[in-house]
């Protein structure tokens, strides 16, 4: 029986540890590369599973104009050389250490897929840093998409059965694999080959590490830390017709803790909102962002 290879879009489905690694602090610039563009207030842009910043180029391109944009590129996505484990809380906290080293006030953080669910831990760690969250097809608590009385507990054999296949992929079986999960993410073929490049920076086991941990890290009870508006962007485009009532209903459920949430849904665009429905994704944004704007700069 051929083994499943779990993609991170709507149809699918940590370790939680300080930043100290060996006896010392990593710096930000250890988990991930950031390009930073723009005049404004500042956004902190998260992209997700063996994906590039350069998934952001669209949006850059769109909002430079009015923020100062600050695109990481995760280490073992493409930036940095892959960190280990754990994995997530260390770019969360080193999110959280980049924001205050540069002095950034209250950002706005929008993350997609595991971005997403990286802005959720970094935001509720750090409740009066950032300014507000969008999460595009990212959540909380992955498996509970799918199953509602999913717990992290019961997902750890699963975890590491997904880790260690991972690990075992080659460089030609990792990007295959991606090609197959791609083919549900993402709509257009041109978006699909760019994403397959993106990918073909990552590594599987980094990959395997960072899925793991979304496995088995249930964020959801620690977001109603969170101050700032938090805005989940929920793609349905892949979910049949029959099941958007109940997927609706999923996505809400996933952030019905934190003070100030709101779901929006995506119907036409697959997990990649940005690249299947732009117009959606950047009218929500924009929309997201004047409603963020600090009360002294209205």
């Amino acid at each position: 029986m051929r083994t499943r290879i779990f993609p991170l879009g709507i149809a699918i489905v940590a370790i939680l540890a300080t930043t100290a690694v060996s006896g010392r602090f990593e710096t930000p610039a250890e988990v991930f590369d950031v390009k930073v563009s723009g005049t404004g207030r500042p956004v902190i842009f998260i992209p997700g599973l063996a994906t590039t910043g350069a998934v952001w180029d669209g949006t850059v391109g769109r909002v430079r104009d009015r923020a100062e944009l600050h695109v990481l590129t995760l280490a073992g996505f493409g930036g940095p050389e892959p960190i280990g484990e754990p994995f997530l809380p260390r770019v969360a906290s080193a999110v959280i250490d980049y924001t205050r080293a540069r002095g950034l006030e209250r950002p706005v953080l929008v993350g997609h897929s595991l971005g997403g669910f990286v802005a959720f831990m970094a935001a509720a760690d750090a409740p009066d840093l950032f300014g507000g969250v969008l999460a595009l097809d990212g959540v909380p608590f992955l498996p509970a998409l799918s199953n509602p009385d999913a717990t992290a507990g019961a997902q750890a054999a699963q975890a590491e059965k997904i880790k260690s296949l991972y690990a075992s992929l080659t460089r030609e079986q990792f990007l295959t694999q991606n090609e197959i999960a791609l083919a549900t993410m993402i709509s257009g073929a041109e978006d699909r080959e760019r994403a397959g490049r993106w990918a073909a920076q990552a590594d599987p086991r980094a990959v395997g590490v960072a899925v793991a941990e979304m496995l088995t890290t249930d964020l959801r009870p620690r977001i109603a830390a969170i101050r700032a508006p938090v805005l989940l962007v929920a793609a349905l485009g892949a979910m049949p017709e029959a099941m958007r009532a109940s997927a609706q209903a999923a996505y809400r459920a996933q952030v019905a803790r934190a003070p100030d949430a709101s779901v929006v849904f995506a119907e036409r665009a697959k997990h990649f909102v940005m690249l299947d429905d732009p117009d959606f994704f950047h009218t929500t944004l924009d929309a997201f962002l004047a409603r963020t704007v600090p009360a002294g700069e209205r």
